[in-house]
This record gives C-alpha cells, sequence and structure tokens, in this order.
C-alpha cells in the first residue's frame, strides 16, 4: 500500500460536519494526493474512512478515489445498518452492472 493511503487510513474515519474547517480542509488535502487508480487492497483499505456523514463533500472525492481501482469492492449487500457510504458504494455497482441486480441475486 503506497504511503499517501497508508496515511490517509491512519487518521481514520472522516470527520464529521462539527469538525474543525482546518480538519476538513487536511483530509481533502490527504485525498488529493493518493494518486489515481487506486490497487484493490487500497480500495479496500479506503472503504473504512467514510464517516458519519458527507463532510462538506469530502466523502464524494473518497467514493470516487475508491471506484477508480478494481470494482466492485464491496461485491455483497452490506445491509440495512451499514454506513449510507457502503450502500452507496455497493449500490452504484449493481446500477454499474458490476454486481446483478438485488432481485436477480434472490433467484
Amino acid at each position: 500500500m503506497r504511503p499517501e493511503v497508508q496515511a490517509f487510513v491512519v487518521d481514520g474515519p472522516l470527520p464529521d460536519w462539527d469538525a474543525s474547517e482546518e480538519e476538513i480542509d487536511r483530509r481533502a488535502e490527504q485525498l488529493e494526493t493518493i494518486p489515481k487508480p487506486v490497487t484493490r487492497e487500497e480500495a479496500r483499505a479506503l472503504v473504512s474512512c467514510f464517516g458519519p456523514d458527507d463532510c462538506y463533500g469530502v466523502a464524494w472525492t473518497l467514493m470516487h478515489l475508491i471506484e477508480t481501482g478494481p470494482n466492485p469492492v464491496l461485491a455483497t449487500d452490506p445491509g440495512p445498518d451499514a454506513n449510507e457510504w457502503h450502500q452507496r458504494l455497493f449500490l452504484r455497482a449493481v446500477n454499474g452492472g458490476l454486481i446483478p441486480e438485488l432481485d436477480d441475486m434472490a433467484t
């Protein structure tokens, strides 16, 4: 795993909207330093970095970075209690045709 990804992952999940502007900017800048595309290992590690909300759009940047790697990162439905970003990643893979539709998987 590249050092830029390791540094981001070590810092943990993205903060919520109550975080300082400096912290949010720091995390956004960390993401910008990660070269694209990410590897499968890096994408899986980055999935753990979603926070409780969209972190003023930084979560979208994280999701798009994850999607530069080999997809799908989440090949099974994370379930209704999962983080909204994990659900979103999974549904985007379904909608993109990378995973069979949920109804198809039940049959």
